[in-house]
């Protein structure tokens, strides 16, 4: 049975991410867009890494251009703005499709493991998911859930 651990994507900075490095973490991932009413939330995922980290936490974002064209910039630029006008530390990889025959493997195997409301595709920009250590146990979060709204469900899996 696969586990979050099993996959690989490629960082920001081009260089090869392994999941692996992250066994007994428990991951929050999300798939973000710099020009989206819900590009704030970067500032509460940022809060919620630097507040969880040592604790085990590891936020990590996956720009998305599929809806409605919210990241146009290239991996380089979208770095630049989290770092300036969000104070991202947390990893952020390359800009990757969610949805459609290009699914990064991550996702669609994401989505397998914790479908919508309305079916498995995601819907929009900042869907969460937060994968418990064990890598298999996922729980998904719409885009309108605050980030800071998962801290009881952090709390009880950290």
């Amino acid at each position: 049975m696969l586990t979050i651990y099993d996959f690989k994507a490629v960082a920001n900075n081009q260089s090869e991410f392994d999941f692996a490095q992250l066994q007994n973490k428990t991951l929050l991932i999300v798939n973000t867009a710099s020009k989206c009413g819900f590009t704030p939330q970067y500032d509460d995922l940022e809060k919620l890494y630097q507040q969880y980290k040592d604790s085990g936490l590891v936020v990590i974002g996956f720009p998305c251009d599929q809806f409605a064209h919210q990241e146009p910039g290239s991996d380089a630029d979208i770095a630049e703005y989290c770092r300036v006008n969000h104070g991202v530390t947390f990893p952020l990889m390359s800009k990757i499709d969610v949805n459609g025959k290009n699914t990064h493997p991550v996702f669609a195997w994401l989505k397998e493991q914790a479908s919508g409301k309305l079916g498995s595709s995601i819907k929009w920009n900042f869907t969460k998911f937060l994968v418990e250590k064990d890598g298999l146990t996922v729980h998904r979060y719409a885009p309108t859930e605050s980030p800071l709204a998962l801290i009881p469900k952090l709390q009880e899996v950290l």
